[in-house]
């Protein structure tokens, strides 16, 4: 895929993000977790987003979509599997729009993105969870086409439990 995308939207490109937006990137996870009510959970730092993103194993990837040059919106995404298609999917772990762009389509655009790239990649499906209270976002999804996987159940270990199991 082309290093800047075009999009529908004029002056809104949308590039892959570069080491040296590990600082911006750090921003747009700080003002997704504001408006999930989840700030008190970042721990991350830009040192961290270089190593991880950037480094010797880059375990996802970032876009950044830019309006009139001026970063409105990311996206970190990374792949997963399907054992059932035997095949790669991509998998959204956020996705946010500046509070002041939100309604112009900017979402959409990325949503386009990815699954353009999902498809260059031979993968089966893009995923993603939402929060169950954002009704803005889910409703956005529904638009798209997106279906809701209501019987599943999401399951996590972290923390001083991920590490009293791997422990015992």
């Amino acid at each position: 895929m082309k290093k800047n995308y075009l999009t529908s939207i004029p002056e809104l490109t949308i590039r892959f993000a570069s080491e040296a937006d590990a600082p911006l990137i750090l921003e747009f996870i700080q003002r997704l977790a504001v408006y999930e009510k989840l700030e008190d959970q970042v721990t991350a730092d830009s040192a961290l987003l270089k190593s991880t993103l950037f480094g010797d194993r880059n375990v996802a990837e970032v876009i950044i979509a830019e309006y009139k040059k001026s970063p409105v919106a990311f996206s970190l995404f990374f792949h997963n599997f399907s054992t059932f298609l035997g095949r790669p999917g991509l998998y959204i772990e956020d996705l946010f729009v500046d509070e002041d762009m939100r309604g112009k389509g900017i979402g959409k655009e990325i949503f386009v993105f990815l699954a353009r790239l999902a498809i260059e990649r031979k993968c089966g499906r893009l995923e993603w969870w939402v929060l169950d209270w954002n009704n803005p976002a889910i409703r956005f999804y529904r638009k798209l086409g997106a279906q809701a996987m209501d019987d599943w159940t999401v399951y996590r270990l972290s923390g001083d439990q991920l590490h009293a199991l791997a422990g015992s």
